[in-house]
């Protein structure tokens, strides 16, 4: 590894597994500090004592929790310079018609009020330090409609615009703020909505105009760019990683580009 990451001192949210836990272990090899935090202690502990590295049991919906995990870090190692606010869940599904409040406030408590607390409470500590790096968790559901539960998109959507203004507010002190917007990745998460992971990376491949499914370990290398000083001039974008989706979709043209070359109607005469 190049230890793009030396010296840094990261926290990563929901870091038990799937992204977070790709993301833990790349950034550690890469030479940060890392210090992982996940409401499920136990397979956040055991992934702690694997790298070496820090752990704090935090319900990210939570704002005191949050704010402990963050000072639980600078504790450990006297600052922060990166904050990964990738702690999440699918949270509630079906049609907006028939959403309860309570599930619509339980499913943003987590997907975005998290990520609010994260970029609140990282940011008080690196605006004394005059620098660091928070990234968050999109989706591809936050960019293109209709890809992925209603509550769910409308919470990444949100994401992205408090990314946004988080990163405006935030240059003055030398804070960049940045997220990343993944498609279908093959995650845990994405196993239990397609049953099994054989399930989740078939359904992953045939979503993918490249044909080929996206892994954690591709978003981590997204997020270790982003975190390092090769991105110093990165800051309040979104950068969405779903081999082409919201571009075309996955089939929006194969209809016409499998048809031979040529105009479908009738092209005007010119004089």
């Amino acid at each position: 590894m190049s230890e793009r990451l030396k010296g840094k001192v990261v926290l990563i949210t929901g870091a038990a597994s799937g992204i977070g836990a790709e993301t833990a272990r790349l950034f550690a090899a890469e030479g940060a500090a890392v210090v992982l935090s996940d409401i499920n202690a136990a397979a956040g502990e055991r992934l702690a004592a694997e790298l070496g590295a820090g752990f704090v049991a935090a319900d990210v919906s939570v704002e005191t929790q949050v704010e402990a995990a963050v000072a639980h870090a600078v504790c450990l190692h006297g600052r922060l310079d990166c904050m990964v606010n990738n702690a999440g869940m699918i949270g509630v599904v079906g049609s907006i018609l028939e959403t309860s409040a309570d599930d619509w406030h339980r499913t943003h408590s987590v997907l975005l009020d998290s990520v609010f607390y994260g970029i609140k409470q990282a940011g008080r500590q690196m605006r004394e330090q005059r620098g660091g790096v928070i990234l968050s968790l999109s989706s591809l559901a936050g960019v293109v409609g209709g890809v992925g539960p209603q509550v769910y998109s409308v919470a990444k959507a949100g994401v992205i615009a408090l990314t946004r203004g988080a990163a405006s507010e935030l240059a003055q002190y030398g804070i960049r703020v940045n997220a990343v917007a993944p498609g279908l990745v093959v995650t845990p998460l994405v196993e239990q909505v397609y049953g099994d992971r054989d399930g989740a990376v078939e359904g992953a491949r045939r979503g993918s105009p490249l044909g080929s499914p996206a892994f954690p370990i591709e978003i981590a290398e997204t997020l270790l760019y982003l975190a390092s000083d090769e991105a110093r001039h990165v800051n309040a974008h979104t950068l969405v990683i779903d081999s082409g989706v919201s571009a075309a979709g996955s089939s929006a043209s194969a209809l016409f580009h499998s048809r031979p070359g040529g105009f479908l109607g009738t092209m005007p005469k010119l004089d």
